[in-house]
């Protein structure tokens, strides 16, 4: 894929952004530019200044130092007004976020319109609006029936939709937050189609991703960040995985093997599970999990994992069927019963529901052995003991923080998931029960995940591992089931399938040609 030349106009500029949160330093004089048509992808540890970066230029935050410089036409650039969104949107910055903001009640066509006339308008013009989408979606590929609540749509297509809102707002520069986070592979492949002919077409381009090879299949050019600073800014073609994994974490990374495993009895079964409602509802789930096994669950986000991930956690009580572990009936437990009869959760939302953001590191770390002997005497707390299993925690985990009394909320997403992972793991439990656990994770921090899932592993324990990533699923699974609209596929081994039939299946086609 041949990159902009140099005499190609520069759309955008940032020029020496520093950027501190108290005496912490978020960005620390970068500097980028983009030039029209070119893709640049943007990649760095959890908590190395991306997303504080994209923030400055969308305006939604103000930078202590440096500035952005945007297309002004005529190949002349000019700043752009600090703090504001609808400067950056007037101005041509599209951005496209991992979690979409869409009005799910409302048409993709509302969507997209909304914010885009004065609220004295006398009368909307709708009908030359939609001959301008009509007119976006032949030229870029972006095809979406308009007319369709957003609601009804597939991940794919709201993704979609969210892009024609930044390009009818006729954006120069696009940003795309962790692109095919939930996408499938035919899906992603498809975007990036998608996104090469847009950028033909003079539109530049930047997207965060840690899928290194997404990254350098799809870009011309890479930026790398690492603790605030820009440690690299090559041409794509100079570039391979390896050296990049080791730029963004300023050192050698050990990849993660499955060695064959030996698995054992069957642990926890499921049998006709039903629960929930809607589009995210189980329907007679089967479900086998034995000691000593990896099985993965594959799927588009919204087809059931969700209920499913609840159901075993003890959150949501079925409706029929059975939940066995062992011989011991879960199937009215509840989330302390599930606990205590050694089942422990890694959440999908590791913000919402795996901390108290207000909280201390040592109170996020106790908080599901709080009842147990050692954390308490006589109905009270022993907050020695729990500072200093904290401590243990922290050095065993590598958790980076400012030490135990650190609020939890304070902390990067792969400091976040190494508490879940220390409060998970460290009871050595019998199931664990792992949700998206390297979701937004970077290559060092999702290293050390899957360290830590194939170690119970092979100490016995039996790990169900959802996944939208099937790099993520193929590397770490004995057997992969697939869920679709609530139904879960027999689990098969990993050896007998690969990438497309995976993808093919989450997408809804069951047959699925061998060849």
């Amino acid at each position: 894929m041949a990159a902009p030349g140099l005499f190609t106009p520069v759309v955008l500029k940032l020029d020496g952004i520093t950027k501190r949160f108290g005496s912490f330093c978020a960005n620390d004089n970068v500097s980028l530019e983009l030039r029209q048509g070119e893709i640049l992808a943007l990649l760095g540890e959890n908590g190395a200044g991306k997303t504080t970066l994209m923030n400055i230029l969308f305006g939604h935050y103000v930078a202590d130092e440096g500035n952005v410089l945007v297309d002004n036409g005529g190949g002349s650039l000019r700043e752009l007004e600090p703090g504001s969104p609808h400067a950056a949107l007037t101005a041509g910055v599209g951005m496209v976020h991992q979690h979409f903001t869409l009005a799910e009640n409302l048409s993709a066509f509302d969507n997209i319109l909304l914010g885009t006339e004065p609220l004295a308008a006398i009368r909307s013009s709708r009908q030359s609006a939609r001959k301008k989408l009509q007119d976006l979606m032949e030229r870029s590929g972006l095809n979406v029936n308009l007319d369709t609540r957003v609601s009804q749509l597939s991940v794919g297509e709201k993704q979609r939709v969210e892009i024609l809102k930044a390009l009818y707002r006729d954006a120069k520069v696009l940003v795309l937050d962790e692109p095919t986070a939930v996408l499938t592979p035919q899906e992603s492949e498809m975007l990036f189609a998608i996104l090469k002919k847009l950028a033909s077409d003079g539109l530049g381009i930047i997207f965060i991703s840690h899928k290194l090879a997404e990254v350098i299949a799809s870009s011309h050019r890479i930026a790398v960040l690492r603790s605030g600073r820009k440690v690299a800014d090559l041409p794509t073609a100079d570039c391979n995985q390896r050296q990049l994994a080791e730029l963004m974490v300023g050192h050698e990374i050990t990849e993660t093997v499955r060695d064959k495993g030996n698995p054992g009895a069957g642990l926890l079964v499921l049998s006709g599970v039903s629960a929930g409602q809607g589009r995210d509802a189980l329907l007679h789930v089967n479900l086998e999990l034995r000691s000593g096994e990896i099985l993965g669950i594959a799927g588009v986000s919204g087809n059931g994992q969700t209920t499913l991930a609840r159901v075993i956690s003890g959150l949501e009580q079925v409706t029929t069927g059975t939940i066995l572990l062992e011989t011991e009936n879960l199937s009215r437990a509840t989330a302390r019963a599930m606990i205590d009869s050694g089942i422990a959760r890694i959440p999908e939302d590791r913000h919402k529901d795996g901390i108290v953001g207000a909280m201390s590191v040592a109170e996020n770390l106790a908080i599901e052995t709080i009842r147990a002997r050692e954390s308490q005497k006589f109905g009270l707390l022993r907050f020695g003991a729990l500072r200093d299993r904290a401590r243990q925690l922290i050095e065993a985990y590598d958790i980076r923080c400012q030490g135990e009394e650190s609020p939890a909320r304070l902390l990067s997403g792969g400091n976040i998931q190494k508490i879940v992972l220390a409060r998970t793991l460290d009871p050595n439990p019998r199931v664990v029960l792992a949700a998206q656990p390297s979701r937004g994770l970077d290559v060092g921090a999702t290293s050390e995940v899957h360290k830590r899932l194939l170690a119970a592993r092979a100490r016995g324990a039996g790990v169900i591992l959802i996944s939208e990533d099937l790099d993520e699923l193929m590397r770490l699974a004995d057997r992969i089931a697939v869920m679709h609209r609530g139904h879960l596929s027999t689990a098969e081994p990993t050896e007998t399938l690969d990438r497309g039939t995976l993808g093919l299946r989450m997408a809804g086609h069951e047959e699925v040609d061998a060849a």
